[in-house]
């Protein structure tokens, strides 16, 4: 009889980010083409909303490119015990959870090596 595996925890898509060249042309684009409302986190503007997801621009990324590699990053209710669920399944860690400012954030790489995020805020249990 197998063991029952810890639960994920997995909410929500919270994040999705895109690399961008020029993110003043890009923050320009959002805002005024589109007519997003800002999304923060404390007082740092952190992206667009799209919705309940934010949408995070990055221009330290490199450049897109004609096959773009968007960034997901899962809203969890524990982002530890959310690694620990993934190591329990033997799912790859990429990148340890850890403490970003009041968030946890963590990544795992899924069966066709694509790196997925996952994070909660440090006071979640």
């Amino acid at each position: 009889m197998s063991q029952a595996l810890p639960p994920l925890g997995i909410q929500r898509v919270k994040v999705v980010a895109l690399a961008v060249a020029d993110i003043d042309r890009a923050n320009r684009f959002y805002r005024e083409k589109l007519g997003l409302e800002p999304a923060f986190e404390g007082e740092e503007q952190v992206g667009w909303w799209l919705g309940q997801v934010i949408l995070m621009l990055k221009p330290d990324w490199a450049a897109p490119t004609e096959f773009p590699n968007p960034r997901v990053t899962l809203a969890t209710d524990h982002a530890p015990a959310t690694q620990a669920a993934l190591e329990a399944r033997g799912i790859p860690i990429a990148n340890a959870v850890q403490a970003y400012g009041d968030f946890y954030v963590g990544s795992f790489l899924d069966s066709e090596g694509n790196k997925l995020w996952f994070c909660s805020p440090v006071g979640a249990t």
